[in-house]
């Protein structure tokens, strides 16, 4: 076994970009697929899914990233549940507005599988989402909560915070342009003490990351870049011409502003803060 890929982490994001919520804030608010988008978006996933499950070179863990929603499709639920009974498999994630139903999950390895689960408000009443968050701890799901820290969202977020369980991590993510002051980010770090290292983009240029040595980002064609920011490929996934571009590198660009990136930033502490549940977004010890 390679010790480069002993452990390999895996953010996947197919052509699906459509969703059910009409988020303001978001440039994919209810967008729709054409027929022809959402059976290519089927097979690539299940082209992927067939990929790991033949995965020999280590152990795996996989993030589903969608532009879209994700779980409201039957390919998606059906992967997520494929993927956590693959015996290789440490962890399958994905990000999700917690929309769909919650019955599917009772099928799941519910010990590797896990939600990233964003409270949108204006798109569903409180009560119905913390009736969703109630359905998923008595199926014994591991999943996080957060919110985009809009100043219009504070007060939403506030009563979000008080009414979930203390044992429910609550991130907050700063909203893309927004320049919070000491007073409105110390209002932010009530909710979530780890919502400073969302405030700022990081500096990242020539820093050491993770990425393209055991985290890697796949599109629905197999291409594999280190993440989704950084465009240049490093080879192909289902050619495994991907594998020997593995290895330490710092980064190219200037700076990093998207969790799913700077948590793998080597001069961040933050894969001790997250450890165990890096890529569902919740602390370690949480």
């Amino acid at each position: 076994m390679d010790a480069v890929d002993d452990h390999l982490s895996v953010l996947y994001r197919g052509p699906l970009s459509s969703c059910d919520y009409d988020c303001p804030y978001c440039p994919f608010a209810k967008r729709r697929d054409t027929p022809e988008l959402l059976r290519a978006d089927r097979a690539a996933l299940e082209r992927f899914t067939a990929w790991a499950a033949a995965y020999r070179h280590g152990r795996l863990s996989v993030l589903f990233t969608p532009w879209g929603e994700g779980l409201v499709r039957s390919w998606y639920r059906r992967a997520m549940v494929e993927l956590s009974r693959l015996p290789h498999l440490e962890r399958v994630a994905i990000q999700t507005n917690g929309s769909c139903r919650t019955g599917w999950l009772a099928e799941a390895d519910r010990a590797k599988l896990a939600l990233w689960v964003t409270y949108h408000p204006g798109q569903v009443s409180e009560q119905r989402f913390l009736a969703k968050c109630a359905e998923l701890t008595a199926l014994g799901v591991r999943f996080s909560v957060g919110v985009v820290g809009l100043p219009e969202q504070a007060a939403a977020a506030r009563r979000l915070r008080a009414a979930l369980p203390p044992e429910v991590y609550l991130w907050v993510n700063a909203a893309d342009g927004h320049v919070y002051d000491d007073a409105e980010a110390a209002g932010w770090a009530e909710l979530d003490p780890l919502f400073g290292y969302s405030r700022h983009p990081h500096r990242s240029a020539g820093l050491p990351c993770r990425t393209g040595e055991s985290v890697v980002s796949v599109d629905g064609e197999g291409t594999v870049r280190r993440c989704h920011f950084v465009r240049p490929p490093l080879g192909n996934l289902y050619d495994d011409s991907y594998r020997e571009q593995l290895r330490p590198r710092a980064c190219p660009l200037g700076s990093c502003d998207c969790h799913i990136g700077y948590v793998h930033l080597e001069s961040l502490p933050l894969y001790d803060v997250f450890a165990g549940g890096v890529l569902e977004r919740i602390p370690h010890g949480w």
